[in-house]
């Protein structure tokens, strides 16, 4: 007997089987539009390449690194034409033969064979890889000639350069090759046939607008593999050309000063924290990174006890002696801790009640009875001892800080070190141990546990010069985008120093007015012939620390343990443009070993712009 049929339920077995066959279309579908779109959008360049064959390739164009010009426009660093040997492993059969067969013809050596062996992985097979850079002229004839390397080609590239050779360094820094650090910081994108970036200084700070963009050629080749038809698709966008604050000129003659010394200069313009100057010696030849450093100059740098490559005007740290005591003065003044016309009596040292250690002025016969300016312009420790006892250690770093010890300054080159400006709080948190009486004492002469940076000290120089603006110092000052105009790039940040009283910083200048011009001031020998007006103050910060009745006698130390010598001053003092901080380490006398240097800097800029 039949089954009665059920008309109802084969409808709806019907309209699920039908729903469930659109489900599944719709499904198939989204796959194949996922798909497409993988292969047409996401990864077009990739498979438009690989469509192409082995025929056609498309490669990157590595774009020309920008320039990097002074302020007047000299050039500091540029690019040449250069040769390199490149290697392509899709073309070569055994790459490890050929290796072998360009060494034995000395076209390349064991450094180059491991750079390559590293290099490689970054690189497609269709790629060339470059193997040696800077070939010579002989080398590529000597290849041309031989061609029996196949997979091998000579390519022109530009080889950076920087003329002027180890000057200015510190500033420009160098490029060398890319190690696998950078290779996972760069965009892998932009960054494909790079070889070289940025390591230090400005070439690193600013390598996104040195470098520029990539772009792409496709490459036609016959069946032997040779290059029949090349088409740019993209062309490569040069890098922008820098402008630097820095005076090449200035910075030249700075360099020549410190010259077998190891020391800083640095010079900023005081009504825009633009850096004039920035010399750190001794100083080194950058040409040396770019192709590889040989083993003889790395071991140079290296073992040199003076530390070359120590950028000194930011990373060197060092009391900074009574180039500080301006800034104390003022500090004491606005606090009200004294005035204008207070007067200490300097026997030639200063004891605490009820503490033993006598703390000895730089003069042991003593200053007499002396007030404010004269205590800046003869450098009297004793009237800073009473001061800073007077104002105690944490209200002399609130007075500092104004000032930006202890902080970075934020200039646009890497490496910046802060320095320290202590208090009890500091103590406590670094050392783990209570503030000492003694301790503030010293700490209002610049020794101690302070220290600064002669950047740091250059631009709080500047702040007193335009009384309380504290500029964040810059070293580029323009960019120029191929194809444009030179631009000029926005300043640094200024705060003001909240000012009290005007008053206290003009007593503060005229004391350093005095260091320059009074018959007893430090540095009273740089006012003969003077061409502008000069504010200053010397300084000489100790190595280390001597007992109450010890003397300093240089020539019975050994020079590591001598004091260092520092001059701060700015120029004119009616109308201020510069500021400058010297500092030789372990050349003792400020007055005598730094100030001159200081002179001689100013009177080459004030020939170029003279005071009218």
């Amino acid at each position: 007997m039949d089954k009665i049929s059920n008309p109802a339920l084969e409808n709806k077995i019907f309209s699920n089987r039908l729903i469930l066959a659109f489900v599944f279309i719709f499904i198939l579908t989204l796959v194949l539009i996922s798909r497409l779109y993988n292969l047409q959008i996401i990864h077009y360049d990739y498979y438009t390449e690989e469509s192409l064959g082995n025929q056609m390739r498309l490669l990157p164009i590595t774009p020309v690194r920008g320039k990097i010009f002074d302020r007047d426009g000299k050039v500091i660093a540029s690019n040449q034409l250069a040769y390199r040997l490149t290697l392509t492993p899709e073309k070569t059969k055994n790459i490890d033969e050929t290796l072998l067969l360009l060494k034995q013809y000395d076209f390349i050596n064991d450094k180059d064979i491991g750079v390559f062996n590293k290099n490689k992985k970054r690189y497609k097979k269709f790629h060339n890889i470059p193997l040696k850079h800077k070939l010579s002229e002989k080398q590529v004839a000597e290849f041309l000639v031989s061609n029996r390397f196949i997979g091998v080609d000579i390519e022109t590239y530009f080889h950076r350069t920087y003329p002027h050779n180890d000057s200015s360094v510190h500033v420009t820094g160098y490029i060398s090759r890319m190690n696998k650090k950078d290779k996972a910081f760069y965009n892998k994108k932009n960054y494909l046939g790079t070889s070289f970036v940025g390591k230090t200084g400005i070439e690193k700070q600013y390598e996104a607008l040195l470098h520029g963009k990539n772009g792409k050629k496709q490459i036609e080749r016959n069946v032997t593999g040779r290059v029949i038809n090349t088409q740019i698709i993209q062309a490569a966008e040069k890098g922008a050309d820098l402008y630097l604050s820095i005076d090449l000129e200035l910075q030249k003659k700075a360099e020549s000063l410190l010259k077998g010394k190891r020391g800083a200069i640095v010079a900023v313009d005081t009504t825009n924290g633009e850096v004039l100057v920035m010399v750190s010696t001794p100083i080194y030849n950058p040409n040396w990174f770019v192709n590889g450093i040989s083993h003889k100059n790395y071991k140079k740098l290296q073992t040199s006890k003076d530390i070359p490559q120590l950028n000194r005007t930011i990373q060197g740290l060092y009391p900074p002696g009574s180039t500080i005591k301006p800034m104390v003065a003022l500090a004491g003044l606005e606090q009200g801790a004294i005035v204008t016309h207070t007067e200490t009596y300097c026997p030639g040292f200063f004891k605490l009640s009820n503490f033993k250690r006598k703390f000895n002025d730089w003069k042991r016969s003593g200053h007499g009875v002396i007030d404010m300016k004269g205590a800046i312009a003869q450098s009297c420790d004793v009237f800073f001892y009473e001061l800073a006892d007077k104002m105690g250690i944490d209200a002399l770093h609130d007075g500092l800080a104004y000032f930006n010890f202890g902080q970075k300054t934020g200039i646009d080159i890497p490496g910046e070190r802060g320095g320290i400006l202590p208090s009890k709080a500091w103590k406590k948190i670094n050392k783990d141990e209570p503030w000492y009486r003694g301790e503030t004492l010293i700490a209002g002469i610049g020794q101690g546990f302070m220290t600064t940076s002669p950047l740091q000290l250059a631009v709080a120089t500047a702040a007193l010069a335009n009384k309380g603006i504290i500029f964040q110092p810059k070293v580029l000052k323009s960019i120029q985008i191929h194809g444009e105009t030179i631009k000029e790039v926005e300043k640094g940040t200024q705060r003001q120093i909240p000012i009290k009283d005007i008053h206290n910083w003009e007593e503060v200048i005229e004391g350093m007015k005095l260091t320059i011009y009074a018959p007893k001031g430090t540095a009273r020998k740089l006012n003969k012939g003077l061409k502008y007006t000069l504010a200053g103050k010397t300084g000489t910060a100790q190595v280390f620390g001597l007992d109450a009745e010890e003397q300093y006698i240089a020539e019975n130390l050994a020079e590591n343990l001598r004091d260092h010598a520092l001059f701060t001053g700015f120029a004119p003092i009616e109308n201020p443009q510069i500021a400058i901080a010297v500092i030789v380490e372990n050349a003792g006398s400020g007055s005598s070993k730094a100030a001159p240097l200081a002179k001689a800097v100013l009177d080459v800029y004030f020939n170029k712009h003279p005071v009218q």
